[in-house]
């Protein structure tokens, strides 16, 4: 009988599912009435203008082109060039989404889309653009249209480098699409070919460094930074914590009083707010914020970061200037001086009451949530597929097995085959007495190296595997390879630049400069430091260098092409370089970052047209930076390694491991054995693997992720490993070797044990017995028929009623209203330039760019490293919404 009960169990809920997933037309109508979505004919809109009668003005609609998200916490891009070429200004915003369904909308403006396709998930490696991502707008929980003051516009197009608008989505829930219903969710902008007096823009103030002690009751985090600029005038407001934060004010200080800009509970919805009226900032003024924190309940530090277990702390001011003096973007990321906070308002520490209905649970709305629910809309962040990060690195002390005899080390480079090329010094040491006044060399005498200057060598063991450029250069600096393998060099004393092949042949193949003059023009160098090479075009790019300050390109041929000097965030006030001393070539982003060394900065270049893409600075240098690399895993990473200052010793010198799109420093490292002297360049391989060459203790040093390193001694299994170790020869032959790692093998249990155990098992199998195994089977057999043959019936009768079955094809006109509001799409993973957050190494040091972290977050002490950002790239920008 019982069994019986259970089979009518089973049809019941067979029933139930299938009533789920066929929904008769009245009711998708009913459902389509109470909340309405738009229907898939809509989405054709994306992208369309209208245009008014006199030719200026004209509306964009941005829309998702119908999609059915299938997990929650799902982000989604999709990409519309700017209508016209020429100078335009966006002055309203038209969303046009639900809360239901829509968690948040940014609106991002670029020069470069991450990618060009109908839409695409931008919720992991995949961002919103390749280069800066400028936050333009913003909506969330139903905010109503945002429309820009009067004459105020956000300026697009024409020389502002954002060519291309990127809508993000995302959605928060994806138990609202258990219909299928596919989802046209966007904004419309109302655009002005009219020039606007004023320029609106964004003003971001954000911590790096706050720590949160476990267990104390209040925490404040404090920012402030002096404005140096022209006048600007808040609008609008929007703060950003995780979920410790508790209240977040802004404020303007004016000859030692505080004006209140905006204050709000960080666990409301983050919308913009209107700001307090009548509030302007002028040069000289303080600009102020201070974020309140709780860190009751929780047992660890909790530091800046953007996953669950990390916190954050910004206050974003939307405001407008003159248009002739407009900066669209700018930030402030020093802590405050605690003299100055001695004096803050004490309403800054006072928290927001927030109502349970109110609060926005970083991803879903709480009061929709039941305990139930949430299983459903929060997965379990260590079931996705998040890429190990391997930022961490540590030391390989084993390595090189041989002793090179090296000189000075002042370059480095990899090959095609990922083999280490060291350049260095010999005999010939760079000293006080090496140069004149004038940069003339003064040790010609000495006559050049005796020894051979470039070492070619097997990374993996750090053995010797060719060697060339003896007697050819008096003082090496930087070197790079080409596609082909071949070496490109400088040498400061020569002040010249040179190819050469890798076989060893002392002809130089390509000249530039001319020998032991120094000089200023397309023809002369003046200690010249680093080259890199476009991979593609093989156009060849020189730092110039301890004299000059610029950068010089040359086609392959070396036939000058170009120069050009620094760059600036403010083109106003460009700072020149001081020493550009390192190269690395950006190959996905057709960009060349340069070591600005004294001015303790790198900064990146489109490599077409040496336009300024922007710099990345932070405290943490110590105000110099060596030398910088590039890797392309994760998304884009940075490395470089600093130095001491020549007013003393700053900060810890060591490298470091950097975002490429936003500059927040994921990682630093240094030897364990010894301390850096004077790290002059490192490189990155292919697995991660970074060499640091110290000119100061004539070595190269190796470094690999703490994974890497673990895995070379840990137990696998209880099982002894065999590692396989592949070494790549001059001549394209492989060379294997094997390194067996010891392993206690875990003991097995014995043969009584195991009987025993499945005594025990037999035991409870026939603990009830009377039922013949035979009936109980064919009992259990019979509802499974049952359901097959029902299954069968409502697949056949579904394909009768709607005519293609298809997942991916929606027919309008056989399906009617249902037919228009289901369909399915592409998931997603959630967004995120993912932090490390293994133990051990630091996560301050944020730089400029990374603005928002998670903006869904589980119980803090059950995170993971994959939580998410609400913001996928980027510096300073944030957008729009009141």
């Amino acid at each position: 009988m019982g069994v019986h009960v259970c089979g009518l169990v089973l049809l019941l809920l067979f029933f139930q599912c299938s009533c789920l997933g066929f929904i008769s037309p009245l009711s998708v109508f009913k459902r389509f009435q109470d909340h309405y979505w738009p229907p898939p004919s809509e989405c054709a809109r994306t992208g369309q203008t209208m245009i008014s009668p006199d030719g200026q003005n004209f509306s964009l609609h941005i829309r998702m082109p119908g999609l059915t998200p299938k997990e929650s916490d799902s982000y989604f891009c999709m990409s519309v060039h700017v209508p016209r070429e020429e100078d335009t200004y966006i002055v309203d915003f038209q969303p046009h989404a639900s809360m239901d369904t829509v968690h948040h909308m940014i609106l991002y403006g670029c020069r470069y889309p991450y990618a060009t396709d109908n839409y695409w998930d931008c919720g992991g490696i995949e961002g919103t653009c390749k280069d800066t991502a400028n936050i333009i707008y913003a909506w969330a929980r139903d905010a109503p249209p945002t429309k820009l003051p009067k004459d105020v516009g956000f300026k697009v197009g024409g020389d502002t480098g954002i060519a291309n608008l990127v809508l993000q989505i995302h959605y928060g829930d994806a138990s609202a699409f258990k219909d299928k219903h596919r989802d046209c969710s966007g904004v419309s902008l109302r655009m002005t070919l009219k020039p606007q007096p004023l320029t609106a823009g964004i003003y971001l103030l954000m911590s790096r460094d706050a720590v949160i002690p476990p267990g104390k009751n209040v925490v404040n985090a404090d920012i402030a930074c002096s404005y140096r600029t022209s006048a600007m005038h808040p609008f609008a407001f929007r703060t950003h914590t995780h979920r410790l934060g508790k209240v977040v004010s802004g404020y303007r200080v004016r000859g030692g009083k505080w004006t209140l800009i905006g204050r709000q509970s960080p666990q409301l919805p983050q919308a913009f707010y209107p700001a307090n009226k009548g509030v302007d900032i002028r040069h000289g003024d303080m600009l102020a914020a201070r974020c309140v924190f709780s860190g009751e309940g929780k047992t660890t530090e909790t530091h800046i970061g953007s996953t669950s277990a990390d916190e954050m702390c910004n206050f974003y001011i939307m405001y407008y200037m003159d248009a002739n003096e407009a900066i669209p973007y700018m930030n402030c990321m020093q802590d405050g001086n605690p003299l100055l906070f001695r004096d803050i308002p004490r309403e800054a520490n006072i928290p927001i009451p927030v109502s349970p209905d109110m609060t926005m649970m970083h991803g879903h709305h709480s009061e929709k949530a039941s305990s139930e629910d949430s299983v459903l809309q929060q997965p379990k962040r260590e079931e996705e597929e998040v890429p190990d990060q391997g930022y961490h690195l540590i030391e390989m002390t084993d390595w090189p097995e041989s002793d090179f005899n090296l000189g000075q080390v002042s370059g480095l480079a990899l090959d095609s085959n990922n083999n280490l090329v060291i350049f260095h010094r010999g005999d010939h040491k760079w000293g006080a007495n090496t140069f004149s006044n004038e940069h003339m060399y003064q040790q010609k005498h000495l006559g050049p190296i005796q020894q051979d200057t470039i070492l070619l060598v097997d990374p993996v063991k750090g053995s010797l595997l060719h060697s060339t450029g003896k007697n050819l250069f008096f003082m090496p600096h930087g070197i790079t390879t080409d596609k082909n393998d071949n070496y490109w060099v400088t040498d400061v004393a020569l002040h010249q630049v040179f190819k050469i092949g890798n076989s060893g042949d002392r002809d130089f193949q390509v000249v530039l400069g001319e020998a032991f003059q120094p000089g200023s023009d397309k023809y002369h160098f003046c200690q010249p430091t680093d080259v890199a090479i476009d991979p593609f075009s093989g156009n060849v790019f020189v730092s110039d260098g301890y004299c000059n300050s610029r950068i010089l390109k040359f086609s392959p041929e070396g036939k000058f092409i170009t120069q050009w000097g620094a760059g600036s965030s403010d083109a106003r006030r460009p700072l020149q370089f001081n020493i550009p001393h390192s190269l690395a070539f950006v190959p996905d982003q057709g960009e060349l970052c340069v070591a600005d060394r004294q001015n303790g900065r790198i900064q990146c270049f489109v490599a077409e047209s040496g336009e300024f893409v922007k710099e990345i600075k932070n405290d943490e240098f110590g105000g110099e930076v060596f030398a910088v690399s590039y890797a392309p895993e994760h998304g884009g990473l940075i490395y470089a390694v600093n130095g001491e200052s020549e007013y003393g010793k700053l900060a810890p010198i060591q490298g470091f491991v950097m975002n490429y799109s936003t500059g927040v420093i994921l990682d630093t490292f240094r030897p364990d054995t010894k301390d850096f002297q004077m790290p002059h360049d490192l490189v990155v391989a292919r697995d991660g693997t970074v060499f640091v060459g110290d000119a100061t203790t004539d070595q190269v040093l190796k470094f690999a992720s703490s994974e890497k390193a673990e895995h070379r001694s840990v137990k696998k299994g209880g099982i002894e490993v065999h590692e396989m170790e592949v070494s790549l020869m001059p001549d394209g032959t492989v060379q294997e070797s094997e390194t067996f790692l010891q392993a206690k093998v875990k003991p097995q249990p014995s043969l009584q044990e195991t009987s025993q155990e499945k005594t025990k098992q037999n035991v409870v199998k026939q603990a009830n017995p009377g039922v013949s195994p035979a009936i109980i089977t064919t009992l259990l057999l019979i509802p499974l028929v049952v359901l097959i043959g029902i299954a069968v019936f409502m697949r056949w009768r579904k394909g009768r009623i709607y005519g293609d079955t298809s997942e991916n094809k929606l027919d309008s006109s056989s399906s009617g209203i249902l037919g228009k509001l289901r369909g399915k799409s592409s998931g997603g993973l959630n967004l995120g330039n993912f932090f490390a957050s293994h133990k051990g190494y630091s996560r301050k040091g944020f730089d400029r760019l990374s603005t928002e972290g998670s903006d869904q977050e589980k119980d803090d002490e059950e995170a993971t490293d994959s939580e998410t950002e609400e913001y996928s790239a980027p510096p300073a920008p944030v957008s729009s919404s009141s």
